[in-house]
């Protein structure tokens, strides 16, 4: 029987992972080490229950009375914080998901690959701030990471039997989010609920955010350069308001492989819980007549100036992955706070990039995972400056 974890088991990945558990056996077919969630504790502990884990963690201190609370009577363990939670993937598990959205889901990860288990990664965060560390970890003790993000999810299934030396380009397919037919004027305007409102995807607050500025998939670019080692040049991204197909490997006969599916991340998700097999899973099927039609278009740098600057991080590599990500981040904390506008948030990372850029070792490779962690640290002070610089210059 596999033994599985899920880190993130209350979002919305953590979330389709259970039912996918659960519609292949549950208890009876995995036996469950851990889950992990934040403040959702009720959930958390239903999910536990159902799949009878060992123990259920949640990452709030705060939380951890109304977890034993919720646990009473099922012999599941409960806990709380940090520590805990990087207890939980200090024990063996042969499939562990890692749904922890950003960079809080890094250690957990690292930690988790020391058994050389199987890491079903959903947090693009850790191949964005530590790649190469996260890869050479990952070889160093025989351990498998799967993609399941759906573009490299699909990206991964197009190279099935290729040769990656023939790859002559990776196209990234991006909904545009909620906000990709306003006109460019509105953008600073855009209201948290407007940001929210996505057309194909069902998703956690965060992550829709992003998909809106597209942070998310300049986050994906860093991680196909990351994962499967191709030059930033060979990456493209395309607008595809469908979101069906979810992304395209080009070969260098001009053969290009698509992988089209419905928008549901049980089949990223099913596809690296059941790899290299593949399984029966509750997603629809196309109908291509009822389709119609399928559309493309470039991606407008000023509508999204998260791309360009992914690709300007791309070029200074070392830890400039992790400042981008932690200044992302922290604007987005104060976009959801109502701090900052929409618009603002390119802003907060650009400016903060450049501070880091004066004798801040951003281009310098880590040799560690605490280079990584410190960076982050550094960059999250310098992106809370570079907020409070924004407001004193609008609000005087």
């Amino acid at each position: 029987m596999r033994r599985i974890s899920i880190f993130g088991a209350t979002g919305s990945i953590g979330e389709s992972t259970f039912d996918l558990l659960m519609r292949q056996g549950g208890p009876a077919a995995f036996q469950t080490v851990a889950l992990t969630g934040g403040r959702n504790v009720v959930r958390l502990a239903e999910m536990a229950c159902a799949l009878r884990a060992e123990v259920a963690v949640t990452a709030h201190d705060d939380g951890l009375p109304a977890l034993r609370a919720a646990l009473a009577g099922s012999g599941i363990a409960a806990a709380a914080g940090r520590t805990a939670l990087l207890e939980a993937a200090d024990r063996p598990a042969d499939w562990i998901m890692s749904a922890i959205v950003g960079a809080a889901g890094l250690e957990p990860g690292f930690r988790a690959l020391r058994h050389g288990t199987t890491l079903a990664l959903a947090n693009k965060e850790s191949l964005v701030t530590a790649g190469p560390l996260l890869m050479a970890e990952a070889a160093r003790h025989g351990a498998r990471i799967l993609p399941v993000d759906s573009e490299h999810s699909a990206i991964f299934q197009a190279l099935v039997g290729e040769d990656l030396a023939a790859v002559e380009r990776i196209v990234l397919t991006a909904s545009g989010g909620a906000l990709r037919d306003w006109p460019l004027e509105r953008l600073a305007r855009a209201t948290l609920a407007e940001a929210l409102a996505h057309p194909n995807w069902s998703m956690g607050q965060r992550i829709t955010i992003d998909s809106a500025s597209m942070f998310n998939k300049a986050l994906e670019v860093i991680e196909t350069r990351e994962y499967f080692g191709v030059s930033p040049a060979q990456i493209e991204v395309i607008i595809h308001p469908e979101s069906i197909i979810h992304s395209m490997v080009g070969y260098r006969d001009g053969a290009i492989m698509a992988h089209l599916g419905a928008a549901d991340m049980r089949h990223a998700i099913g596809y690296a819980l059941n790899w290299p097999e593949r399984a029966d899973l509750p997603v629809a099927r196309l109908d291509f007549a009822a389709l119609g039609r399928l559309t493309f278009r470039a991606p407008d740098d000023a509508r999204y100036p998260a791309l360009r600057i992914a690709r300007e991080v791309m070029e200074v590599h070392g830890l400039a992955g992790a400042a981008f990500n932690a200044a992302k981040e922290i604007a987005l904390d104060h976009f959801i706070g109502g701090g900052i506008g929409f618009a603002d948030m390119a802003g907060v990372v650009e400016e903060t990039l450049a501070a880091l850029s004066r004798g801040n070792g951003l281009g310098n490779a880590p040799s560690c995972l605490e280079d990584v962690l410190a960076m982050d640290e550094c960059a999250r002070d310098c992106a809370g400056r570079a907020v409070q610089s924004l407001a004193s210059r609008r609000f005087g």
